[in-house]
């Protein structure tokens, strides 16, 4: 996840304003990318779910190959909003002051339409997912999903995009953790722009 200095991940909003403001750069998109195509599966919750199914089979960048052709999960919570987010808002705003104009058409919708939602025991879930073998499960967010996932202590390793912005407020990563949280730093990857890719594994793995 893209995440402040001061541990947001959103805007108190949602809003991703603050990481399009700059732009992710050639050499994040890349590292981006890579990340992507090494997951066996996307987890996501199921506003964002429902935003990326409304964005990335309609775009050309990099980033939707991996988006689009790795098979995806939803949880739900309740039957799902359809509630458009403000991060979709904020990317499809930026597209169109960058000139970025969506596909008229895909063929990438049905690796959307056809993921699963999953509305119940996401502890138990996620443990069913971990015992495949193969890639690793990628989570995104959005914010509610992560926090949720982070109070499970099923996640194994933490791939933060630390951008160089302080917004004061937001939608913080660990707010439901309720007790202390043991990383090991496994890497540091530092952008010319100054993003900062950390890579942290969960205790003494």
């Amino acid at each position: 996840m893209s995440i402040s200095v001061d541990g947001f991940v959103g805007g108190p909003n949602g809003e991703i304003d603050w990481l399009l403001r700059r732009g992710l750069g050639t050499r994040v998109e890349e590292w981006i990318t890579m990340t992507l195509w090494n997951a066996s599966a996307h987890l996501m919750g199921r506003r964002t779910f429902n935003d990326m199914r409304s964005y990335w089979p309609f775009s050309d960048i990099p980033l939707a190959e991996p988006m689009n052709q790795i098979p995806k999960i939803a949880f739900s919570k309740g039957g799902g909003s359809e509630h458009t987010t403000q991060a979709l808002k904020d990317a499809t705003g930026f597209d169109q002051r960058t000139g970025r104009q969506p596909l008229k058409s895909s063929d990438h919708l049905a690796s959307w339409n056809d993921a699963p939602i999953i509305t119940s025991g996401l502890e138990q879930e996620i443990l069913r997912l971990k015992q495949g073998s193969g890639k690793p499960l990628l989570a995104h967010g959005g914010a509610g999903f992560a926090q949720s996932l982070a109070a499970t202590g099923l996640i194994d390793e933490y791939h933060l995009l630390v951008h160089p912005v302080v917004l004061g407020k937001g939608l913080p990563l660990f707010s439901a953790v309720t007790k202390p949280l043991d990383l090991q730093l496994a890497s540091i990857t530092v952008f010319d722009n100054g993003v900062a890719a950390h890579i942290y594994v969960v205790g003494d793995q």
